[in-house]
């Protein structure tokens, strides 16, 4: 090839535009809201420490199931792969494309996993959430006000109280709500107010925190007449099961814009090696 020729050829651009904005913009929401949520993950967290005197030791169990820091690990997640992305897509460098594209692949398999699990052996995966999760959400109720949240939130929206088949009863394992004798507790053998059927006081519109009060002496039609009384993890597997289309539709455009975004990715690497092939000719 002449010299001409060889110079006409590396001028010729094997990156196509659309391609590489459409990750960058992409992942800049994605940043961005990594960004937001590591924010809002380290203010719930140091909000929780302050509130506690700045002594506030948490253990692995805590950690696992306390949500700021939840959102902190997922937070993070978010901004680095996504940064990758932005920065790989802008400053076309392949090394943190392969990086970002290895990432969104190991995400989507580990979905695909937990789908598939959850789909072929729904009763052991709700075994095992009610036999690890119960007693330690149980036991954190009060120890986590984010926890606390939301779990009132969820008892309340799905109408449910506790977590496992024994329903209300799960509160007894809670050091406040237990029966035993021993427990000096106001609110012995009592639940949450987001249990109760009527939480608000008819005259104040007030939510009354002692409706629940006495609940776990009641029998399961007593106590069905002033309380929701299932468990909320059989009435959430219920919920799913009444709108496993609309999930599994959302589940289906989700993994198709995550293969879309791969390709998109796997594609910029390698017009971006072509370009680099060019001009080292």
């Amino acid at each position: 090839m002449s010299g001409y020729g060889r110079r006409r050829g590396r001028n010729i651009n094997h990156i196509n535009v659309c391609v590489k904005y459409t990750i960058f913009f992409f992942n800049f929401v994605f940043w961005l809201l990594g960004g937001i949520f590591v924010g809002v993950g380290l203010y719930a967290f140091f909000e929780k420490w302050k509130g506690t005197g700045y002594s506030l030791v948490l253990n692995a169990e805590q950690m696992i199931l306390d949500i700021s820091i939840i959102m902190l690990i997922v937070g993070f997640v978010m901004f680095t792969v996504s940064f990758a992305g932005c920065v790989g897509a802008l400053r076309e460098n392949s090394c943190l494309l392969k990086f970002y594209s290895a990432c969104l692949l190991l995400f989507f398999i580990a979905e695909l996993a937990l789908a598939t699990l959850g789909f072929v052996f729904p009763q052991k995966v709700t075994g095992i959430l009610e036999k690890h999760l119960t007693s330690k959400l149980i036991e954190f109720y009060r120890e986590d006000p984010d926890l606390q949240n939301i779990i009132d939130f969820t008892q309340q929206e799905f109408k449910c109280c506790g977590l496992s088949q024994s329903g209300y009863l799960d509160w007894s394992q809670n050091e406040y709500f237990n029966c035993t004798k021993t427990n000096p507790s106001v609110e012995r053998c009592a639940v949450p107010f987001s249990c109760c059927r009527n939480p608000a006081d008819i005259n104040t519109g007030l939510i009354n925190v002692m409706c629940g009060y006495e609940a776990q002496q009641l029998t399961e039609l007593e106590a069905a007449k002033k309380i929701h009384i299932s468990g909320c993890i059989s009435i959430i597997e219920m919920w799913v099961y009444g709108n496993l289309y609309i999930i599994a539709g959302i589940a289906t455009v989700v993994a198709f814009a995550q293969l879309f975004v791969i390709f998109l990715a796997r594609t910029l690497e390698g017009q971006i090696q072509r370009q680099k092939s060019l001009w080292m000719r």
